[in-house]
């Protein structure tokens, strides 16, 4: 999502860390809003994989050091498809391919940043009227 969005890319370009903070940020929106679990995956650097799961937020792993986070994703879509639905976000065809072969679903980069956006101004608009019937 980072390359295929342009906001997040020329953050990645300035400090790469601000970008991932930012797409967890949105992502943990959309959890808070929809209820749909979310799992976001980043290519990491270090010799294992990490997991980094904050209360109330999203489940966040980093792949090791010469592995991709692609691998992690169809690991986690090999295992889980068959018993709770999976939708991968992502804007590579083959990833999107394989995802579906495990039996996921799949959403391309633009479809998730619209959706993310309609689900944000969704929950904007029912905090608002909430607060006008308090």
């Amino acid at each position: 999502m980072i390359f295929a969005w342009p906001d997040l890319r020329a953050r990645h370009l300035r400090r790469m860390a601000s970008a991932r903070e930012e797409l967890v940020r949105r992502l943990t929106a959309y959890q808070d809003f929809s209820g749909v679990r979310v799992v976001a995956v980043f290519d990491g650097q270090g010799v294992t994989i990490t997991e980094d799961t904050r209360p109330g937020g999203i489940q966040v792993f980093y792949s090791r050091s010469g592995q991709t986070a692609d691998s992690i994703i169809e690991r986690l879509v090999a295992k889980y498809a068959a018993i709770h639905s999976i939708t991968v976000a992502t804007a590579d065809r083959a990833e999107r391919q394989t995802a579906i072969s495990f039996g996921g679903e799949t959403i391309s980069a633009e479809g998730l940043r619209d959706l993310l956006a309609r689900v944000e101004a969704e929950g904007t608009r029912e905090i608002r009227r909430r607060r006008s019937n308090e």
